[in-house]
This record gives structure tokens, sequence and C-alpha cells, in this order.
């Protein structure tokens, strides 16, 4: 009868929407979240347009049938994941920029929006998209709004909820609505883009986004600093927070790292240290010089044994290529789990500090890159493959590292979201009020709870 049905729905979208192919299903059941479960789809959707979207969302209420909303797969949390019978629905192909108002300063956009590629159309108008998440040239637009993802320039120019204006959104009835607003200021009701934006497809399926734009930056300058250990280096980040200083990135990377990119793509990296914080600074003029300056001098009082202010142009751009490449070249040495605990930064020392004792206390190796200007950290634990009991202390470590995060007052997840992997420890860190909450929304936006189930709330 499902394949009756299924046939039903194709016939509501068009040649080549609907796919049933067990290669195809496979590929698209998952996201990059390694070690999260994942069920069989009966079907994907590669939607490309909002009545494709709709038409999809409203077959699944009609037979109570899971859906699933992805972009690029590039998520590591497992918030893509299919589950079990459900419809994937794909965004991917929704690639379009629908228009860019150079004097109001913003985009509108379909979901399936490479960041990178939006940030390059806006620049040719001398615009600029601050949002970066280290996936950027291959996430998408409506990933990152799924997940209220940051990046390397959030340190200073804030998450991707900070620049989306407006979304058009099916509900779980599969109707279209609007929400938000183009204007600079406006509080008319409650923020619903608010609500929408990191709610990892729970509430409503983004079909498209209207985003702030910002005017191009000055070239920034670059600050390197080699340290011995992850304290030293943690202690250089609270120290430029004590000294007030707002870098435009400040990025950490350690040897682990560094050597796996190289070992990859053999871009000849040569750094005598156990940890590389690099630190950048859009200032212009004599504002930048003296923002360095004062970066350099934290880089110093926190221990470092070499510091570097652009001295080499092409060597920082190669620190920071490694930085964006270090999560993929540690995945191809064995499965990876991530972490994205973040903490103020005046306990980033002591954060990393414990990391380091989680890995000898479980046995394991833990890779360690961070957006350490916001003490968003992201430990990356590796086991070897086809060790079970490898897994299982990974496990455990990972457990450990969020309940380090609590206690030091921060969260589970900076910019991953809950997905499947942190709904442990969203459950440990919300107030049960708040969960509460959150359960009713859910309940009162999709009431048959077909809607990405078993995702986001604890």
């Amino acid at each position: 009868m499902l394949d009756a049905e299924l046939d039903s729905l194709a016939g509501r979208l068009g040649d080549g929407v609907l796919v049933t192919g067990e290669e195809t299903m496979e590929r698209y059941s998952h996201d990059d979240a390694e070690w999260a479960p994942y069920g069989r789809p009966v079907a994907v959707v590669r939607a490309r347009s909002t009545d494709d979207v709709a038409q999809t969302v409203r077959w699944c209420a009609e037979h109570r049938v899971p859906l699933v909303p992805r972009g690029a797969g590039t998520g590591l949390s497992g918030g893509a994941n299919a589950v079990e019978g459900c419809v994937v629905l794909s965004l991917e192909r929704m690639t379009e920029v629908l228009e860019v108002n150079t004097a109001e300063r913003y985009a509108v956009v379909q979901p399936g929006v490479v960041n990178d590629d939006l940030r390059a159309r806006v620049a040719t108008d001398g615009l600029w998209y601050p949002p970066d998440p280290a996936s950027s040239p291959w996430s998408t637009i409506g990933g990152n709004v799924a997940t209220n993802a940051g990046g390397i320039c959030c340190v200073k120019y804030g998450v991707t909820g900070d620049y989306v204006l407006a979304l058009e959104v099916v509900t779980a009835q599969g109707e279209v609505v609007r929400v938000g607003r183009r204007t600079a200021k406006g509080v008319v009701g409650y923020d619903l883009c608010a609500l929408l934006v990191g709610s990892e497809g729970t509430l409503g399926v983004v079909t498209e986004i209207t985003v702030r734009l910002r005017h191009l930056r000055a070239p920034e300058r670059t600050v390197a600093g080699y340290f011995d250990s992850l304290t030293d280096a943690g202690r250089a980040v609270a120290a430029l927070s004590e000294a007030g200083v707002i870098p435009s990135a400040l990025e950490l990377v350690d040897r682990y790292c560094l050597e796996a990119v190289d070992a990859w793509k053999h871009m000849g990296l040569s750094v005598d240290a156990n940890a590389v914080l690099l630190g950048r600074t859009d200032a212009a003029g004599e504002a930048g010089d003296l923002e360095a300056r004062l970066m350099a001098d934290c880089f110093e009082k926190g221990g470092a044994s070499f510091v570097g202010i652009s001295s080499d142009e092409q060597e920082a751009e190669a620190l920071f290529a490694a930085r964006r490449l270090a999560y993929p070249a540690v995945e191809r040495l064995g499965p990876v789990l991530t972490e994205d605990v973040c903490v103020p930064t005046a306990h980033v020392p002591e954060m990393l500090g414990r990391i380091e004792r989680a890995a000898a206390a479980h046995d394991v190796h833990i890779a360690n890159i961070a957006h350490a200007g916001d003490g968003n950290l992201h430990p990356l634990i590796i086991a070897k493959p086809g060790d079970d009991d490898a897994q299982e202390r990974a496990k455990a470590a990972f457990a450990e590292i969020i309940e380090d995060a609590i206690a030091l007052g921060g969260t589970v997840t900076g910019e991953h979201g809950v997905g499947i992997l942190k709904r442990a420890g969203a459950a440990k860190e919300l107030d049960p009020g708040a969960i509460a909450w959150q359960r009713a929304i859910k309940q009162a936006l999709d009431p048959h709870g077909i809607l990405n189930p078993g995702k986001a709330i604890p």
C-alpha cells in the first residue's frame, strides 16, 4: 500500500524528484556524525521548489510518515539522520540567490545555496555575509539556519541567527508561512524567526531565507602564537578577553591536527608547537596595528614560545586553511566522535586541561580545534576502526567532557546542534521547565510529530 501511495507522491512532484533507489537512500540517510544512529528511509525527495516541499509535507502529514529535512549533510550531531520509515527531504537543489539589495544590505536565498557561494556573490557588490562555519565551502545556508551555525568570524560578528531577518517556512500541515521582516528594526509579535533558527527542522521546513549583509571589511592582520601546551594557549585566550580585545578571528589547532592535515594535503606545515593560536584583526590603520600588538602581548602573557605578526601572509593563510581542513583530515585516521562544547572564555584554560585529563583517564586520543575566542571547543575523540573497546572508552570521554562543560557554566553545543548525539547532554543542561516549554511548542506546531522526530529536544 505504501508503494502505491509513494507513486501518488511522485505524481505530485514530477519526474526525478522522488527517488527510492537503495544507493541513493543510503547516501541521504545520515549526515557527517559518524557515531549517530540512523534508519532506512522509504524515499528521498530532492525538492526543486517551495511547492515540492509543501506537497511532500502534506503527503507525510496525511499518511503520518516522519519527514527528515536535510541540506548538504555536513552536520556533526546526527540532526539530519533518517529515522526508520521516513521520507528524507533534501533541499540541496534549491540553490538560487533570489535577490541582493545593496541599498538595504540584505540577500534573499533558497536553502540550498552554499555558504561560500553566497559570500562570493555578494562580494561583487562590496558586501559581506559574516557567518562562516568551517564547512562553509560545502554547507548550505538552510543547514546553517537549522543549527544556528557559527564559525571563525563569530567571535566578533555573531552567528547565523544574528543575520536572519525573515524566513519562508512550510509548516507541519504543509502550509507556506512567512515570518520576520526586512527592516532594520521590528518587534511585532513573538520573534518566530529566532524560534525557528536552530530548531533543526523540528518545527517547520525553511524554504527561503532573508539574511542581513555588511560592507566588506578592511584587510586582516594575522597574529600566530605557538604554545608548548593547550593550557598555555587557553591562558592566552583568557588574557585577550580580560584585555577587552575582540579579534575578528581567534582559532586554536593542535599539533595532531596540523600533522593530520599535512599528511593528507602535503601543505608543508612545519610548526614546532603542541598548540597554535591564530588571531586576526580587521581594524583599519593604526587601530589594527595596535590591536595586533595587544594580541601578541596577550599570547606572550599566556606563555607563547613564539609570536609572529603577519610576517608571512602565505604561511598565515596556510595555517587557517589547515584549521578548516582539520576535521576531515583527522576523520581519515579513524572514526571521530566530535564535541562542540562552549564555556566562558575565562574557563577555557581549565576546560582544555579537563579535556586532556579525560583523554588520559579513558585512554583515548583527543585532537583539539576550537573557536577559542568565544570558548567554543571541538575536541575530536578518535578511535581505531573496528576497536569496540576503544569506541566505548571514547563515549565515556565524550560524556565526561559534556559534564565538565556544564560544571564550568558552559553548554553542550555551541553551533553543531543537539541532533541525536547531544540529547542526553541537553537534558542535563536545561531546566525541566524549559524542556516542558520546548515540548509544548513542538506539540503545538507539529501535533502529529512528523517533523524530524527524535531530534533536538531532550
